[in-house]
């Protein structure tokens, strides 16, 4: 296809809860229209809050959602979310960054608004949501990017920056490893026995994590004031976790977490080439990635590291102070 397409309006359907479960009612897995794909991103208004368009452009055969704010023109923020979520992870955090840069944050296949290729058709690897990622931002046109990098996004983006280091400007790093996989104690324990054998019985254990109320878990565990964190967050990725066939998709990205330690390996070595292109803002209360194992190391003293109190998602209920810190970080590596 290749022609970029118009904004998309599944970002309002309406999500029904029915007998406790969360059932996405009409949901499509993919947004949909038509434009030229020379259409502009859009400038930061008078006020200062920058509009965003959504969305989505063909990839190699796959319809790919993405959020797009700022001036064309404009340096590149690349933002790439984590699991189970999608680009709305970042719905506060576009406008702060909007007004100097063009933001771009796109859903993973099978995650929030893409498409959902089959199993059989596509290999639900980090590797692959990463030479995804790489295709769009070049029907994008974009040679020079920052970016930000969370959960999944991480090993996602990590490939990225090891491929073409001199494109990558600078990373924001926010839960998601960074110094090496925290795979230690009884929280990874379903996770340890599934990567190392993959046999259907661990692989069902580990489908726990897949649950409305682990998705709520994620969210509020760690966070100082869990009225912050809107309940909206954890129904819309459980609906859209509930589309079928995107828990055995889930599954399959679970299981291949044990494929990203070289991965992270190599960016922990470029990290400590480039410490000062490096900035960590995370939340520290995080059972998945305590703020312990985001710390940089001794031996990378010039990393910049602001541990933030809250939990995994800790956009949601302290956006501002990221936003800032990211706002400064940027305006020293790329800018405006």
């Amino acid at each position: 296809m290749g022609a970029q397409l118009q904004a998309s309006t599944a970002s309002r359907r309406t999500f029904i809860g029915l007998g406790g479960a969360v059932l996405a009612a009409g949901l499509s897995t993919s947004a949909r229209g038509a434009a030229s794909p020379g259409w502009p991103a859009v400038s930061a208004p008078e006020d200062g809050h920058a509009e965003t368009r959504y969305l989505a452009i063909d990839v190699a055969g796959l319809e790919i959602f993405y959020r797009e704010a700022g001036p064309a023109a404009a340096p590149v923020v690349l933002l790439l979310h984590g699991f189970p979520t999608s680009s709305r992870m970042f719905r506060n955090l576009i406008p702060m960054l909007a007004d100097k840069y063009r933001v771009i944050a796109p859903d993973y296949p099978a995650f929030g608004h893409s498409a959902v290729p089959s199993r059989s058709d596509f290999p639900y690897t980090h590797a692959r949501l990463s030479e995804v990622v790489e295709a769009l931002i070049d029907k994008l046109g974009v040679r020079r990017f920052a970016m930000y990098v969370m959960d999944f996004g991480g090993p996602i983006g990590y490939r990225l920056m090891l491929k073409y280091p001199d494109r990558v400007t600078g990373v924001v790093v926010q839960n998601t490893p960074a110094f090496g996989e925290p795979i230690e104690g009884p929280l990874w324990a379903d996770e340890l026995a599934y990567w190392k054998d993959g046999s259907p019985a661990h692989r069902d254990a580990v489908r726990s994590k897949l649950t409305p109320d682990a998705v709520r878990h994620q969210y509020v565990a760690g966070a100082r004031e869990p009225s912050l964190i809107d309940p909206d967050n954890w129904t819309i990725d459980s609906a859209l976790l509930a589309r079928p066939g995107v828990d055995e998709i889930m599954l399959d990205l679970l299981y291949d977490i044990r494929n990203n330690r070289q991965t992270v390996a190599d960016a922990r070595n470029l990290f400590k080439a480039h410490q000062r292109k490096v900035m960590i803002a995370t939340g520290v209360n995080d059972p998945l990635f305590p703020g312990a194992s985001m710390k940089p190391p001794a031996d990378m003293p010039d990393i910049e590291f602001h541990p933030i109190d809250s939990g995994h998602f800790a956009l949601e209920d302290h956006c501002a102070e990221i936003g800032s810190l990211t706002r400064g970080f940027l305006a020293r590596v790329m800018p405006a």
